[in-house]
């Protein structure tokens, strides 16, 4: 499905709003969110290829670059950060709050542009656009725990691997929402996929998927005090859903690959077997989609990283 008007913002709670980035065209999909305190805050910019819906979502809210303190990337994913330097070259005010992992890649992203261009070959510049660099002086890093006042709330970092190891969530006690990336899950609409049900399922894209990690995030989550997961893909889930999802489809998936893995297994074996393993739990739930050919990008991408996640373990259980 390719659209190509920009959607209006979507007010998800109080003044929080969501701008539908339109990644790879495509409604329903990346989300960054907006909070309008005292010092405006964009939450996620996209890759550089939705730069310009980011930008028209912002004018509709009545910000401009300008009018920012704080942009703020859950991890430096392409498809989460990749615009940062475009938005911050027009908000040179504003500080880019970022994990201590992604830092330096928000600095000098030309290594992770390297590793994305191994992953997605000669699509990443088509898929992604160019990366800027972001001045050191404009880079706030926040730990495990660090606190972030963008006027009557204050938001709270929490370092949550398992996805990324250069992942955290952020949470707004006051709204009662954790902001969580890729953290818990990705949430599946009808608006990106076609189907006449959503479903909650994980990203195990490359290269950092950990199921046990994943489990710790999840675990530390649930006793945070909050009711709703804001995913970057995409919008809102309560809490107890996404993570009793999230978790139980990260042990399928690690099982999965654990009982077909051998040296030298090809991608479209992976493919195949995580089709059907995601088929029959949709089914499992009452849903009968006809194909999950909406998910293929995601499904390649999730049997790449379940490859690089077993190769590791074989390495660390066997090392030669």
């Amino acid at each position: 499905m390719q659209i190509q008007a920009f959607p209006k913002p979507v007010q998800m709670r109080g003044d929080i709003w969501q701008i539908d980035l339109l990644e790879q065209g495509r409604p329903c999909r990346t989300g960054a969110y907006v909070i309008l305190d005292e010092r405006p805050t964009v939450i996620e910019t996209g890759a550089a290829t939705s730069h310009d819906a980011l930008c028209h979502g912002l004018a509709a809210l009545g910000l401009a670059p300008k009018d920012l303190a704080y942009v703020i990337v859950t991890h430096v994913h392409l498809d989460h950060a990749g615009g940062a330097g475009h938005l911050l070259t027009l908000a040179p005010q504003a500080k880019l709050v970022v994990h201590p992992r992604g830092a330096r890649h928000m600095a000098d992203p030309s290594k992770l542009w390297a590793s994305a261009a191994q992953v997605y070959g000669q699509e990443t510049d088509a898929l992604f656009g160019s990366m800027l660099p972001i001045p050191q002086d404009n880079i706030l890093v926040r730990h495990h725990e660090d606190t972030l006042s963008i006027g009557k709330r204050t938001l709270r970092f929490f370092d949550s691997p398992g996805h990324a190891k250069h992942h955290f969530t952020i949470l707004s006690e006051e709204d009662g929402v954790l902001f969580a990336g890729d953290a818990a899950g990705i949430r599946y609409r009808t608006g990106f996929t076609g189907f006449p049900f959503e479903f909650i399922a994980p990203s195990s894209s490359p290269i950092d998927f950990d199921p046990t990690a994943i489990h710790h995030t999840l675990t530390m989550l649930q006793d945070l005090p909050f009711d709703w997961i804001y995913h970057t893909h995409f919008g809102a889930s309560a809490k107890a859903a996404a993570i009793h999802d999230t978790g139980r489809l990260v042990d399928a998936y690690a099982a999965m690959i654990d009982k077909i893995y051998g040296p030298g297994i090809e991608l479209e074996t992976v493919m195949d077997e995580l089709r059907r393993l995601l088929m029959a739990d949709l089914e499992a739930q009452g849903h009968l989609p006809q194909n999950l050919d909406a998910l293929d990008i995601d499904i390649r991408l999730d049997a790449m990283g379940l490859i690089y996640y077993a190769e590791a373990q074989r390495r660390t259980h066997n090392p030669s």
